[in-house]
């Protein structure tokens, strides 16, 4: 495992005997042969097998593993009903267990880069393109971070209950008016509690790991709180857990921390244009194979 700051790791050092072996291992050679993908990317297609054996096997290992954190921590949540913050931060601390033990199962080669940024109170967003994304923020996002996602995340087993029981947020994409509540509700709740946000801007996964348009929401949150937003830029993941596939590959991935940007000036009347100044920073720090289409 790569981490070329060091700090964001720190936080998970009681950890590391254990897991960063693995991490560092090469996965077993498959018959492989060069294809082109519908994004015009050269990649390796993984045919065989084993390395099918393989993936179903770390897939099957990751589910097992969540299931059993959930279930301890969604105790742990149950008695700290009366503390509603103790409970966002054993939801971070569940996160942080659970992201670090996945990702060491899945087993690809990570490079964090800007971790000097992982710590700040903020408001964090991230490209979104894979199942993937959400081990990586899970393990990454400071501890006092509350999450934003759609309502109906309360239905995914387990895990949606523990999101709720960890006081994390969820809105309402369907109706616009109720989601601007929403968000204010949110802006609130982080300043009273001194907390940092995460949320993805893009509102949902890309298909093809391109970025997608970004909603306005993240911007209203900033200006609602004034906290500063610092963008994570994901790379790879969409290539080594594909959406709607059971396929995952070793396919190193780069998490990049930008510099916090400032939003102590920001106008309402220009929220335009600092969705598309954040946009056009994603774009820029992206692949070609993941830059949004012209």
């Amino acid at each position: 495992m790569v981490n070329t700051e060091g700090g964001v790791l720190l936080r998970h050092r009681r950890f590391e005997s254990l897991l960063n072996t693995r991490s560092s291992q090469s996965v077993e050679e498959t018959p492989k042969v060069a294809v082109k993908d519908g994004l015009g990317e050269t990649t390796r297609k993984d045919d065989g097998w084993v390395s099918a054996t393989i993936s179903w096997i770390r897939i099957v290992t990751c589910f097992v593993s969540m299931m059993v954190t959930t279930f301890v921590w969604a105790i742990i949540m149950v008695v700290l009903i009366p503390w509603p913050y103790e409970r966002i931060r054993q939801g971070n601390i569940y996160g942080h267990v659970t992201g670090r033990i996945l990702m060491w199962i899945l087993g690809n080669p990570i490079e964090i880069e800007g971790a000097e940024y992982s710590n700040e109170r903020a408001i964090y967003i991230s490209n979104h393109a894979s199942p993937i994304d959400i081990f990586l923020i899970m393990w990454l996002t400071p501890t006092g971070t509350v999450g934003i996602a759609k309502k109906e995340i309360i239905w995914y087993p387990l895990f949606g209950q523990l999101y709720v029981l960890a006081n994390h947020l969820r809105i309402d994409r369907s109706n616009p008016t109720a989601a601007i509540e929403s968000m204010k509700e949110a802006a609130r709740a982080v300043l009273k509690n001194n907390l940092s946000l995460i949320i993805f801007p893009e509102g949902t996964r890309s298909k093809n790991g391109r970025l997608l348009p970004f909603k306005k929401g993240f911007v209203h949150l900033a200006l609602q709180s004034r906290l500063p937003i610092v963008p994570m830029v994901l790379t790879g993941t969409h290539l080594a857990w594909r959406k709607g596939s059971l396929h995952v590959r070793p396919t190193p991935l780069t998490v990049k921390y930008l510099p916090p940007i400032s939003t102590e000036n920001w106008k309402v009347d220009k929220i335009d244009d600092y969705v598309t100044m954040i946009h056009n920073m994603y774009a820029e720090h992206l692949p070609v194979t993941q830059k949004p289409l012209p």
